[in-house]
C-alpha cells in the first residue's frame, strides 16, 4: 500500500540546503569582501591566476563560451521533455523555480544587494563580483538535469554536472573574470535554491514504486566518491589559503610567483570542494524526497479446513 505523505527525510534535507545555502553565501561575501584580511587573502588567489593564464585559457574559453541564453534554454528545454516524458508533471516547474531562482538571486546580490568596499587599496577598488553568474548557470542547469532524468542515472548526472560547475567556475578564475570567493558563493546559492525544490518535491506526489530501487548502489558510490572528492579538496584548500594568510600576515602583500601560484592552486581545490558538497547534496536530498515509501500489510490468515 503506497504512502503519499511527505518523505520527511526529503523535507529536513531540503530546509537544511537552504540553510546552509543562505549562510554560505552571507559568510563568503562576509569574510572574502567585507573585510580587509579576506580581501588580501582572495585577492592574493586571483593575482596566482595571471601566471600560466595564456596557456590555460585554450581550454577554459570554450567552457566559457558554452555559457549563453541558448544554452540555458535548451537545457531547459531538454529538461522539460524528459520531464513530459516521464509524466512528471510537477518537474517543469520545480527546474524553472531553481534556474530561474538562482540567476535571478545571483544578479540581485551582485548588482543590487551586495557591495564591496574600499578595505585593502587595489583589492577593493573594483566593482563587486560574487556571485559569479557563469558558475550560478553552470551549476543550476546541471542540478536541474539532475532533478529531471530518471533515478538510476541520477549519480552519473551528479558527478557528471559536478565535474562541468567546477570546471565553469575555475575557468572563470583562468581568465580573470571571478576570485574564488565568487565561485564559491554561485555554488551555495544554487545549492539553497536546490534545497527549496527538494522541500517541494518531497511535497509533491512520489515515484512510482517498483520492486528494485534503481539507483541505490550508484547513489552510495557517488555519495563515497563525492565525499573523498570534498574531503581531500577541501584539505588541500585550506592548507594553502592558510599558508598564504599566514605569509600575508608576516610579509604583507604578496608578489612572487611561488607565493600566488599555490594560492590560486588552493583556491581552485575549494571550488571543487564546493562543487562536490553542493552536488552531494542535491543528489541524496532528492533520492530521498522522490523515495516511494511502502508499507506492508500482514494477509490474513488461510481458513483451516473443517472435519
Amino acid at each position: 500500500m503506497g504512502s503519499r505523505s511527505p518523505r520527511t527525510v526529503g523535507l529536513v534535507l531540503g530546509a537544511l540546503m537552504v540553510l546552509v545555502g543562505i549562510a554560505g553565501t552571507w559568510l563568503s561575501w562576509r569574510y572574502f569582501v567585507d573585510t580587509a584580511a579576506g580581501q588580501r587573502l582572495d585577492q592574493s588567489a586571483f593575482s596566482g591566476s595571471a601566471f600560466g593564464r595564456n596557456t590555460l585559457w585554450r581550454g577554459a574559453e570554450p567552457v566559457l563560451d558554452v555559457v549563453s541564453v541558448p544554452f540555458v534554454v535548451l537545457v531547459l528545454g531538454a529538461a522539460a521533455v524528459i520531464a513530459v516524458m516521464r509524466r512528471r508533471w510537477f518537474l517543469p516547474l520545480q527546474v524553472a523555480v531553481l534556474v530561474g531562482g538562482a540567476n535571478i538571486t545571483t544578479q540581485l546580490l551582485k548588482h543590487v544587494v551586495l557591495d564591496r568596499p574600499t578595505l585593502d587599496g587595489g583589492a577593493g577598488v573594483t566593482p563587486n563580483s560574487l556571485p559569479s553568474g557563469h558558475t550560478t548557470v553552470a551549476a543550476s542547469v546541471a542540478a536541474a538535469l539532475l532533478l529531471v532524468v530518471p533515478r538510476g542515472a541520477r549519480p552519473a548526472v551528479a558527478v557528471l554536472g559536478a565535474g562541468y560547475a567546477a570546471l565553469t567556475g575555475v575557468s572563470t578564475m583562468i581568465g580573470g573574470w571571478h576570485r574564488p570567493s565568487d565561485v564559491v558563493a554561485a555554488f551555495t546559492v544554487v545549492l539553497a535554491w536546490a534545497g527549496l525544490t527538494t522541500v517541494l518535491t518531497a511535497l509533491s506526489s512520489p515515484e512510482r514504486a517498483t520492486a528494485a530501487r534503481p539507483g541505490a548502489t550508484g547513489t552510495k558510490v557517488a555519495a563515497v566518491f563525492f565525499t573523498l572528492a570534498a574531503v581531500a579538496s577541501g584539505t588541500v584548500a585550506a592548507s594553502a589559503l592558510l599558508r598564504t594568510r599566514d605569509q600575508l600576515g608576516s610579509v604583507g602583500p604578496l608578489t612572487e610567483r611561488s607565493d600566488l601560484v599555490p594560492a590560486y592552486v588552493g583556491a581552485a581545490f575549494g571550488v571543487v570542494a564546493a562543487a562536490s558538497v553542493t552536488f552531494v547534496a542535491v543528489l541524496i536530498a532528492h533520492q530521498a524526497a522522490t523515495q516511494h515509501r511502502t508499507v506492508d500489510v500482514e494477509a490474513p490468515p488461510r481458513p483451516q479446513p473443517v472435519g
